[in-house]
């Protein structure tokens, strides 16, 4: 029977200002973390003959999205160390982000990653979630058997 539970999954932002849990206990909200790369492996080329070939891309490069609820303190510490990182160039974009989800044996490497910008934030009836961004050059995952 296989199983997955986000208790299995360890989700660490390292980088100039700290190194910051992400993952349980940290206050991710139900929809998790999200790893979306930025352009295609592949590109399929056909020729007017009907020959084809494909061109292979080096791009690794991806954004990663970590929702957090409103109440929790990682807010806090991601904004010190955007704040810390906004400093100058020596101090930015050089963080990794690593997940690991220890049941499977799936590993996600992000590198060369920069926060993409200050969360956009909401006042309201009910609390919202506050939306983390971030753009790496290179992310290498080995999902599970």
């Amino acid at each position: 029977m296989r199983t997955y539970s986000f208790l299995e999954v360890q989700a660490t932002l390292v980088g100039p200002g700290g190194a910051i849990p992400l993952a349980s206990g940290a206050g991710v909200s139900e929809e998790g973390i999200n790893i979306d790369p930025s352009a295609e492996v592949n590109t399929m080329t056909i020729g007017a003959d009907g020959e084809g070939m494909h061109a292979l891309h080096a791009d690794k490069s991806g954004k990663i999205t970590v929702r957090i609820l409103k109440t929790s303190l990682t807010n806090g510490l991601l904004s010190a160390m955007l704040a810390f990182q906004r400093q100058g160039a020596g101090t930015h974009g050089i963080n990794t982000i690593t997940i690991v989800d220890m049941a499977r044996g799936e590993t996600v490497t992000c590198q060369g990653v920069a926060f993409t910008r200050q969360p956009a934030l909401a006042y309201g009836k009910e609390a919202q979630l506050v939306e983390w961004e971030f753009a790496a050059i290179k992310i290498d995952s080995q999902l599970g058997l």
